[in-house]
């Protein structure tokens, strides 16, 4: 038995018009996976960077430097973790292409406005979903 979600994105898949081109969608997919690249590069560079900190680097340094370094460390950690989930929404919306629900909104199956995918093509919900979710 399959759900109701699964049902209701099946309908709108074979209901809803393609607004892309087969060419328009690996141009998507060729910059999407191009950011991945890029994003992985970024995290290889964060990592190593992170790892190349040695504990006994900053013994006798004052609180002004310790400071410092702490704060640095915990930029490459955070930018590292934003470049992780970019890397995986970049993922997702590739998987969305190849099993053809790329446009699709998530939460209520209509598609997601080709201008919208344009500027932002991981986005997963219309304008109107996402609108909701951050009113919540």
């Amino acid at each position: 038995m399959i759900s109701m979600e699964a049902a209701m994105a099946a309908v709108t898949q074979t209901t809803t018009p393609s607004m892309w081109s087969d060419e328009e969608l690996a141009e998507v997919r060729g910059r999407l996976q191009q950011e991945i690249d890029e994003l992985e590069a970024d995290i290889l560079r964060h990592e190593t960077e992170i790892a190349s900190g040695d504990v006994t680097q900053g013994a006798g340094d004052d609180q002004a430097d310790a400071g410092q370094k702490t704060y640095e460390r915990e930029r490459e950690i955070a930018l590292t973790l934003n470049a992780r989930d970019l890397v995986a929404q970049n993922e997702r919306a590739i998987a969305r292409i190849d099993a053809g629900t790329y446009g699709v909104c998530e939460s209520c199956h209509k598609p997601i406005g080709k201008e919208r995918l344009q500027a932002f093509p991981r986005a997963t919900l219309c304008v109107a979903c996402k609108q909701k979710e951050e009113r919540r």
